[in-house]
């Protein structure tokens, strides 16, 4: 994931409740469109398709044709991009920070005379 555009394009699409649910359910196990139809019955088969289109868009769904069928395939990159660009850092660096938090707190342990009772 090179360029703002394709962010844009993974934060739209991810920005729609009904998309997150069908990256929910593909997070599992590859689906059919059929059998991803079957997990949305309040949902016609042509708004289920509408949306997998804006999800291939911006490449978090790769679709594979076997014969008659089409198997739609999380692909989890772009997630992973947005990830190491942000949260990652920002991981890093409250990991970092608790790291220096214990070592303080040992030396302060270790320098402070203990007292009896």
């Amino acid at each position: 994931m090179s360029t703002d555009d394709d962010l844009d394009a993974v934060f739209k699409a991810l920005a729609n409740p009904l998309r997150r649910r069908i990256c929910d359910e593909l997070k599992l196990r590859p689906l059919t469109t059929k059998q991803l139809c079957a997990s949305f019955p309040e949902l016609d088969r042509c708004t289920i398709m509408l949306h997998l289109g804006a999800l291939e868009r911006a490449g978090l769904v790769v679709p594979v044709r076997k014969g008659r069928e089409r198997f739609n395939y999380l692909d989890a990159m772009p997630i992973q991009a947005i990830h190491e660009r942000w949260i990652g850092p920002l991981a890093a660096q409250a990991a970092s920070q608790l790291h220096r938090l214990k070592n303080e707190l040992e030396q302060e342990t270790l320098s402070t005379p203990a007292t009896r009772r």
